[in-house]
């Protein structure tokens, strides 16, 4: 046994040389001698073999052609079926079965996948819907066929190497003449054994832009696109690497207070995980909704319809935080390198793939250049054999041989002019010319021949020696022809982080045994103290002064004698606690005011010196900062002439929860009792809108809107011509085409100019925002009519150029004085025509100085009648020289971006002037 185990490890176990077994145990190899070969080392090599053959022959895509090997044999199939029809698909799975032994189910798999990305295959018939998960029909009742783009991009046999196919009956490609970033374009999801790769689809024409880029000798990024769109925050993308991760979400629009509609879903899910998600999350409590119907079709249309008081802000928050409306992707760019599997990022992935291109089309000129000199050569040979009437040499000649060397030696005159040396094939060639076509050959028709070859020969030389120009004049042909209708789908945005405590709806009541020290959502015959989430956290204070954060449960222990409890909000500098305390047994009492913002959950805090027997005499919690009076209610002794006095919270200062606070008095305290309910000591919240993630804030992130309080309102106008009031909320969402954002002032007066779509002409108005709780259209009623630019100043002067091609005469440029011009009207008001001319644009100059008085603007005149002062009919246009309305929003450059860098408080502590997104 021994001799047989070191045989055993002196020899290499094999499998690709063993032809036959004899059912003993022993396997005979080709060499003719036996070899024994212990399980557990067949079981490793297979094993590996196996797993080789999957990374390699299955699921990693090639970096080269961006294709796995199913999807190459699928399209190779295609193209020799190829006749510009579409074919059922059941014929391309049969056709395919050629290439690829594994089943028509990974061949028909793999064809629905290729098709419903709609790049490479022409699709009839139901291929199924991605956005709804159903999948496509039988393969025996939809069709296909290559698409232009494939045919013109992906295929060219003469630079095609093939191999034989897995039976020895077919050549199939080892890889296709892609020129094109395909990978990267289709993206890819396969799973072999211990190896994964995930690569996400990008836009096509951002695609060719980078490769343009890239042979420029440009920096370029590319960023992931999905053709569901949706919202995507790729700032830890990580060039799809592994450990990267990025973040993408719905898109939820509020159509009311009562109602949201998602238009477009996250990648890799579908609206029918996402509606289980949100009613899943319904039933835990996590958001209120009332009903939630499908209406997805070719587009996404999901309405969601909210339960009565519920904030449809906070909604969409709860959404992305507690259902799929938010889901993260992990990236992991894995493909097939030189044979091998390799790690690298998106970045690498196009380098290769443009350079690939470069080399393809290398090869193409390169082959066309030989092609042309052939044809060069053999016309040229042609026409001196015809011209010069050698083939009357082999009239006295008896053999084969003799015509050869009779043609070769009448050509010898002429051999100089060739660009290479006439061999035999050449010759044999030139007998093989009809006597028909020898008798009616054209020589001028010949020398034109041989002179459009030698153009076109010239401009392939050309192309070769300018190869990276070529290159790039090829992406810009591509992106011409069919970049069209391309366009990038998923916004680009960096998302905040949702708190999922703040945003979770209130599914939960909250209770207290004050005696037993007792509290939780399941003790629902003891003291309500309020609604709460599952999640949230809660705060209690204790007599003795120890107070305490945990998370709520149906029964938790917080201590005995509890005086406040209340749900806990983290990092909350609002919620003051107003306090007076005992120190010690027979101490002095001591009064603070104090936040607490954060603390560790379930350690014991204290909000007295810790000296033991102090006690907590009096304790507030206030939202906003209230400071208010209480009576303190003395212990009478001698000498004691007042046993009552009043104490105002407010003339304390706000300090950290550690500090031990004033000395209240150093007489005994019996009592003490509220006098006067305070106001806030607060002062107004500073907001600042960031517009990278269009969210508010009170950490300085963007533009400073102003300081709030109360009911003071945000205005919001939009490219659509409309404009929103909203709260001051943090959680407050704003639409994606947003232009303008302010403290809201109902005596401000803004000028907009827009497009009446009947005659296309521009209109001017002057307005102000009236107070409302709806989305208001302030350009006109026609929802076609266009806003083009709109200006916040009070006094604002404009510079009008006219579109001379389409004017009857030409105008010169007009300068207008807007506040002369029309006066301050309602929104509602059609405005004034600014000229019977066509406008080709406008542009803001600066201001007139604001008048003296305390809005800087005059006395709005709320005429609610349509400014009509020109004559329409003096107008001379036919309907077909209407333009193309395309609304452009003008910005002043010096106010267009406030830079990140730039703080929007003044380095001496005053708040900024307010800034315009204009």
């Amino acid at each position: 046994m021994d001799e047989i185990l070191k045989d055993h490890h002196e020899h290499e176990p094999v499998s690709a040389n063993i032809y036959s077994n004899d059912h003993s145990g022993q396997f005979k190899a080709s060499d003719g001698n036996y070899r024994i070969t212990a399980l557990d080392g067949m079981y490793e090599n297979w094993f590996l073999d196996y797993a080789s053959y999957v990374i390699l022959e299955r699921a990693v895509p090639d970096v080269t052609d961006g294709l796995k090997p199913v999807q190459r044999r699928i399209l190779h199939a295609m193209y020799e079926m190829d006749d510009g029809r579409y074919n059922k698909v059941a014929n391309i799975i049969g056709q395919t079965m050629k290439y690829h032994p594994h089943g028509d189910a990974s061949i028909g798999d793999a064809l629905v996948q290729l098709g419903q990305k709609d790049l490479l295959i022409d699709t009839q018939g139901n291929w199924g819907n991605v956005l709804t998960g159903d999948g496509a029909a039988a393969p025996r009742y939809i069709e296909a066929r290559l698409s232009k783009f494939a045919l013109e991009v992906t295929f060219n046999p003469k630079t095609t190497q093939w191999t034989s196919s897995y039976d020895g009956r077919n050549k199939e490609p080892i890889l296709l003449p892609v020129k094109f970033p395909l990978l990267l374009a289709q993206g890819v999801e396969g799973i072999a054994v211990g190896l994964a790769s995930k690569i996400l689809p990008h836009n096509f024409n951002e695609l060719i832009d980078a490769s343009i880029k890239y042979l420029q000798g440009k920096e370029f990024e590319i960023l992931p696109d999905f053709p569901g769109g949706g919202l995507a925050d790729f700032s830890k993308y990580n060039l799809g690497i592994r450990g990267g991760r990025i973040r993408v979400r719905a898109r939820i629009k509020i159509e009311d207070k009562k109602n949201l509609t998602i238009t477009e879903i996250p990648f890799g899910a579908t609206t029918s995980s996402l509606i289980d998600s949100i009613i899943a999350a319904n039933d835990k409590g996590k958001i209120k909704i009332k009903k939630i119907d499908d209406n997805t079709a070719d587009k996404v249309e999901i309405q969601i319809q909210l339960q009565s008081g519920v904030s449809p802000d906070q909604t969409i928050d709860a959404l992305y935080a507690f259902t799929n409306c938010e889901i993260a992707i992990s990236p992991n760019s894995c493909v097939i390198y030189n044979g091998k599997p390799h790690f690298m990022g998106v970045d690498e992935i196009l380098k290769i793939s443009a350079d690939n291109t470069v080399n393809l089309l290398k090869m193409e000129l390169e082959i066309r250049k030989s092609e042309l000199e052939e044809q060069w050569h053999f016309s040229s040979l042609e026409k001196i054999f015809i011209e010069k009437r050698i083939y009357r040499n082999i009239e006295e000649c008896e053999t084969w041989e003799a015509v050869i060397t009779a043609i070769n030696k009448g050509l010898t005159p002429y051999k100089n002019l060739f660009k290479r040396e006439i061999n035999k094939e050449d010759i044999i060639k030139l007998t093989e010319i009809k006597i028909k076509r020898i008798s009616k050959y054209n020589s001028f028709k010949a020398d034109e021949i041989i002179k459009n070859i030698e153009l076109e020969l010239e401009e392939v030389e050309n192309h070769l020696r300018h190869l990276i120009d070529y290159a790039i004049n090829y992406f810009k042909a591509i992106k011409k022809k069919y970049g069209p209708g391309k366009e990038r789908c998923t916004e680009i945005r960096n998302f905040d982080t949702i708190e999922a405590k703040l945003v979770a709806a209130t599914n939960e009541k909250l209770y207290v045994n004050r005696e037993e020290g007792f509290a939780g959502t399941g003790l629902k015959k003891d003291e309500y103290i309020c609604d709460c989430s599952d999640i949230d956290d809660i705060i209690a204070f204790r007599e003795d002064g120890t107070y305490m954060i945990t998370k709520v449960s149906p029964k938790f222990f917080v201590g005995k004698s509890i005086i406040h409890i209340d749900v806990f909000k983290r990092n909350d500098k609002r919620t003051i606690y107003n306090a007076i305390y005992r120190d010690g047994k027979n101490g002095n009492t001591y009064v603070k005011r104090f936040a607490v913002t954060g603390v560790t959950r379930d350690r014991e805090y204290n909000l007295t010196k810790g000296t033991p027997d102090s006690r907590v005499l009096y304790l507030s919690a206030n939202p906003n900062g209230e400071a208010e009076i209480v009576n303190v209610l003395l212990k009478p002794k001698p000498k004691l002439r007042k046993t009552s006095f009043d104490f105002d919270f407010s003339d304390l200062n706000i300090k950290g929860r550690n500090t031990q606070g004033n000395i209240l008095t150093k007489n005994y305290v019996r009592k003490v009792t509220i006098k006067e309910e305070g106001i806030s000591t607060l002062g107004a919240m500073d907001i600042w809108f960031d517009d990278s993630v269009k969210r508010l804030n009170t950490e300085e992130r963007g533009k400073y809107l102003n300081a709030f309080k109360g009911s003071d309102k945000i205005a919001t106008l939009m490219q659509s011509g409309e404009y929103r009031l909203t709260g001051f909320d943090l959680s407050t969402h704003f639409d994606p085409d947003l232009i303008h954002i302010e403290k809201y002032d109902p005596e401000k007066v803004f000028t907009a100019i827009y497009i009446e779509p009947k005659t296309g002409l521009h209109y001017l108005k002057r307005f102000t925002l009236e107070e409302t709780d709806k989305k208001i259209n302030f350009v006109s009623d026609n929802p076609e009519a266009k806003l083009v630019t709109i200006s916040e100043h009070s006094r604002p002067n404009l510079e009008v150029f006219f579109d001379h091609k389409r004017n009857e005469k030409q105008i010169d440029t007009q300068t207008i004085n807007v506040e002369e011009f029309i006066a301050v009207k309602s929104y509602r008001a059609k405005g004034k025509r600014i000229s019977n001319h066509f406008i080709k644009t406008v542009k803001w100059l600066e201001p007139l100085e604001d008048q003296d008085n305390e809005t800087g603007a005059p006395t709005p005149d709320f005429d609610n009648d349509p400014v009509e002062d020109n004559d329409i009919n003096e107008v001379k246009f036919t309907p077909e020289e209407t333009p193309a309305i395309q609304p452009e929003v003008l910005k002043k450059p010096e106010t267009a971006k406030i830079p990140e860098q730039h703080k929007s408080k003044s380095t001496s502590g005053e708040k900024p002037e307010q800034m315009s997104l204009f």
